[in-house]
């Protein structure tokens, strides 16, 4: 027993004695630097607000204080971000990247070569944020509910292919038979809402909670003039189960159904991934990944998100790690249903 406790302290203070030359290299290395936040959406989209947010805050969590710039980089969905940190961003440690969670997940829906494009390889800091998505509509449309679906056709505006704009539409239409009718093309989420105002289209499906109280700050209110109609999650958040917002999977009506939404809907609880690209040295992995819990956790972060409304709910590196390894690994059968899905018209 005394070798075994002997043992467990002699790598209790290998860990810390690594720790911190670990952070006195990182210094060293990002003292007079700059590190640069891809963000895979355009100005204002939810994914913007987050890389922003943390971004003012990162310098000080990072030993050597570097300098943090924040780059839009949208298009399809956060992919064009993704694969531009896959194939050409540093691996240095001075890139990283905040996406939509359906640009981590595109070759699995849609049966893409992972030899060329691996999400599963990059190097995972944390997600700031366990968020849920939702289905808004107008009051006014005919669809009063998220049942009437079955009956009553919605017209929802989305923005391109691999968003969860488009995903969230065109999969609850294949998988549970909605009459979901999508209009894509639109810039980003912001673009929607004004169509919405316009009327051009009824809804939006696939919003991030986060996203849709920064865009419809008066949502919950008896006198706003678009309405929640579903929570598009495997769990309901508390203050929208309070008000009666029912939850999707209520509408799987088989257990082929049920199996195949949870499996797709898992993918938003990674909600505002930051990462880096494979192959990232690893003691600037470690020094990141804490800077990131650390910022994450910042007082001064947490009253800013306070007062925009934004919500912060963290995991590690390692559990987002994990669970999109989880994701890849999921049954094949229902990654083929999900996948004729994604390619449904």
């Amino acid at each position: 027993m005394r070798l075994v406790l002997r043992a467990l302290a002699a790598g209790a203070i290998a860990a810390v004695t690594i720790s911190h030359a670990a952070a006195q290299d990182a210094a060293g290395f990002y003292k007079g630097k700059t590190v640069t936040i891809i963000a895979g959406s355009a100005s204002g989209g939810g994914v913007d607000i987050y890389a922003r947010l943390l971004g003012r805050h990162f310098p000080k969590h990072i030993p050597g204080n570097p300098s943090i710039v924040v780059q839009n980089m949208p298009g399809a969905g956060s992919l064009a971000a993704a694969r531009h940190m896959y194939s050409l961003a540093p691996k240095d440690g001075t890139a990283m990247a905040v996406v939509l969670s359906t640009a981590l997940f595109d070759p699995l829906m849609s049966g893409a070569d992972l030899s060329s494009y691996d999400p599963r390889k990059f190097v995972f800091l944390g997600n700031a944020n366990v968020d849920t998505s939702v289905c808004i509509t107008r009051k006014d449309a005919a669809v009063q509910s998220y049942a009437d679906l079955y009956d009553k056709e919605l017209v929802v505006g989305g923005t391109g292919p691999g968003s969860a704009l488009v995903d969230y539409p065109v999969m609850e239409k294949h998988i549970l038979g909605v009459k979901l009718k999508l209009i894509a093309g639109y810039k980003g989420s912001n673009e929607v809402s004004l169509a919405i105002q316009r009327n051009e289209v009824q809804g939006i499906c696939g919003l991030l909670w986060s996203s849709a109280k920064q865009q419809y700050p008066d949502v919950m209110k008896p006198e706003s003039q678009v309405k929640v109609l579903v929570q598009q999650d495997t769990k309901s958040l508390p203050a929208l189960k309070a008000a009666g917002v029912p939850l999707i999977m209520d509408f799987a009506k088989t257990d082929r159904q049920k199996q195949a939404m949870e499996i797709f809907l898992q993918q938003g609880s990674i909600s505002r991934p930051f990462f880096l690209p494979p192959g990232a040295p690893a003691d600037r992995v470690a020094v990141l990944r804490k800077a990131f819990m650390d910022v994450v956790n910042d007082s001064e972060l947490r009253a800013e998100a306070e007062k925009a409304s934004l919500d912060v709910m963290p995991q590690t590196g390692e559990e987002v790690q994990a669970l999109v390894n989880k994701l890849y690994a999921a049954p094949p059968d229902l990654i083929a249903d999900l996948r004729k899905g994604a390619s449904a018209p």
